[in-house]
């Protein structure tokens, strides 16, 4: 079955409990190009242990049956060494506790086709970019800043990001870091479950969709988005995408869609 494995684990970063960054190197193939914020799958055998603490597979397979689920793409587009994830734990899954018991050096399948209409090329040049996710939600987008971020022109970004705990905001650090050196970029992380923080949590505390609604974006910017100027990314929780989904319909953007052009982009999941 090994020989079947295409990809080798080069890294692991441990965001929190429950979350990590997993960087997945091609051996003995080439990386296809991929736009950012497309996915592609990762597989493992079903013979593959799980990590301790997850719940038992709900039936059996064959050994060598391979477990394959997709994920969007973390890493630029830029990067041919090696695809970047950052996954949750999902404790009664089938791939995700197989993939939280590997370690570096350990083999996994990547696929070769990378897909998805969740991208910046569905956006007009001149229009900014709001890009809201919650939890691992955000790797579409790291994607799009590590890639397009520094190219010229005068689009601004904002990117909300809701979590749990601070220790679940996935990038934090990164995004703090590019938001210092581009002035179209604000970082508007919130943290919920602020009881729970060892230290004072000083930022934002609400849902995502009550952080647009009081116009934290408009301030930042200092313009008012309107479906005329600006495109919005839903990524993360299906109740936090169908939120703002209807905030914004109420507001005059709609879904984007081949053969009816919107402002709305929506990745879900869950």
């Amino acid at each position: 079955m090994e020989q079947k494995l295409n990809s080798v684990v080069s890294q692991i970063i441990q965001v929190s409990p429950s979350m990590k960054i997993f960087r997945i190197s091609p051996d003995g193939w080439e990386l296809p190009d991929f736009i950012p914020g497309q996915f592609v799958t990762l597989s493992l055998p079903f013979s593959a242990k799980r990590a301790e603490g997850s719940t038992p597979d709900p039936e059996e397979m064959a050994p060598d049956k391979l477990i394959r689920r997709a994920y969007s793409i973390a890493s630029s587009s830029k990067t041919k060494e090696f695809i970047e994830f950052y996954i949750t734990w999902v404790h009664s899954g089938q791939l995700s506790p197989r993939l939280f018991a590997l370690n570096v050096g350990d083999r996994i399948e990547l696929g070769k086709k990378m897909t998805g209409m969740f991208t910046l090329e569905q956006v007009p040049e001149n229009n900014n970019v709001v890009l809201i996710a919650t939890g691992t939600g955000v790797a579409p987008y790291i994607s799009m800043l590590r890639t397009n971020l520094l190219a010229p022109g005068t689009r601004k970004i904002a990117v909300i990001h809701g979590a749990s705990n601070s220790w679940d905001l996935g990038y934090r650090s990164e995004l703090m870091l590019l938001q210092s050196i581009s002035d179209r970029l604000v970082y508007l992380p919130t943290v919920i479950d602020v009881h729970k923080e060892p230290v004072r949590w000083n930022g934002d505390t609400r849902f995502v969709q009550d952080m647009w609604s009081a116009g934290v974006v408009a301030d930042a910017w200092g313009i008012t988005p309107t479906p005329e100027n600006t495109h919005f990314f839903l990524c993360g929780n299906p109740k936090m995408v169908q939120s703002m989904f209807d905030v914004l319909g109420e507001q005059g953007f709609k879904e984007h869609k081949k053969t009816e052009p919107g402002q709305i982009h929506v990745e879900s999941w869950g």
